[in-house]
């Protein structure tokens, strides 16, 4: 059974395995449908059943997804969940190594492309949308000055927010409430920088 939490990825071959540009859609795709199919899927991935089979079979290889009930009687389906309730990566976990460092800046980056396309996806589609989610979706940036400490003291702050939200959202639809209900994109960045002399 999945778990509740947020799963640490500490190893390097954990973080490699999932640093894989379809590897990466996968596991979004599938913590967003909950419990799929390979051949599911690969209709959403738009890849090769066989293809996303393989790749799916190496996110288990290292526990990050996991097979799930039955939701059918062909008994010839594998269905797949995430193992937890997503994934996290700390700095501190890869700066030991010079592997280490290069491949959790290579998937931070990756990461960081697949949400600039998804967002460019959104903006090309804006206009299909309607009024009400026009107007409750947001772009915002914001520039304070703070420390370090204030600044991971913002982050636990919206995170938490952020998981009060998405634990409602989940209850709601439990209890069978999916009137309106669509899939939500928050990307969340907070970072230190200097302005150019």
């Amino acid at each position: 059974m999945a778990s509740r939490e947020t799963r640490r990825i500490c190893d390097l071959g954990t973080l490699k395995a999932f640093g894989h540009p379809l590897r990466m859609r996968l596991y979004r795709a599938l913590f967003v449908s909950r419990k799929a199919t390979a051949s599911q899927l690969a209709e959403q991935v738009d890849e090769a059943v066989s293809l996303v089979s393989y790749h799916l079979r190496r996110l288990a290889d290292h526990g990050l997804i996991e097979e799930a009930e039955q939701q059918s009687e062909d008994a010839r389906e594998r269905w797949w969940q995430p193992s937890s309730h997503g994934l996290s990566f700390h700095d501190e976990d890869f700066r030991d190594e010079p592997e280490k460092v290069a491949t959790h800046a290579a998937v931070g980056r990756l990461s960081f492309d697949q949400h600039i396309e998804l967002y460019r996806r959104h903006l090309d589609s804006h206009q299909s949308w309607s009024p009400s989610w026009r107007g409750a979706s947001f772009a915002s940036e914001y520039l304070p000055r703070l420390t370090a400490e204030e600044l991971a003291a913002l982050s636990r702050e919206m995170h938490e927010l952020i998981q009060r939200y998405e634990a409602a959202g989940r209850a709601h639809e439990e209890a069978g409430d999916t009137e309106g209900r669509e899939n939500v994109a928050l990307h969340v960045y907070g970072f230190p920088f200097r302005n150019r002399p």
